[in-house]
């Protein structure tokens, strides 16, 4: 079966930076599409970047200019830099990806920005 396994996260104040990590792996051949989404509590589940196989890419508006999203195809990995973080972007983090019609999800990281 498809597993997303990410690490990374954690508590950084205002202004700092994070980098998130997702590795997929299966007896799948590609992953064409891979995505990060975020939700917080009372709040609904929100998509915050997405990127093709290709290296296309795109963003919620929230976070243009801030994060960057990209992958290492060779090792199936996707990657979230997140910077000039405010509390604002605290949430619950998740990685994803369709396989014709199922979607996978990561066990989920906490992002915390506080002061």
């Amino acid at each position: 079966q498809v597993q997303l396994v990410e690490s990374g996260g954690g508590s950084v104040q205002p202004g700092g930076s994070l980098r998130l990590s997702c590795a997929a792996s299966g007896s799948v051949l590609s992953f064409n599409d891979m995505a990060w989404y975020r939700q917080a509590p009372g709040k609904e589940r929100e998509l915050v970047a997405s990127i093709h196989i290709s290296g296309r890419t795109s963003y919620a508006d929230s976070v243009k200019g801030r994060f960057t999203i990209s992958r290492d195809n060779v090792r199936n990995t996707i990657y979230l830099q997140m910077n000039s973080l405010t509390p604002e972007d605290t949430a619950v983090y998740h990685c994803n990806t369709f396989v014709g019609r199922t979607p996978y999800w990561g066990q989920g990281i906490q992002v915390t920005v506080s002061s």
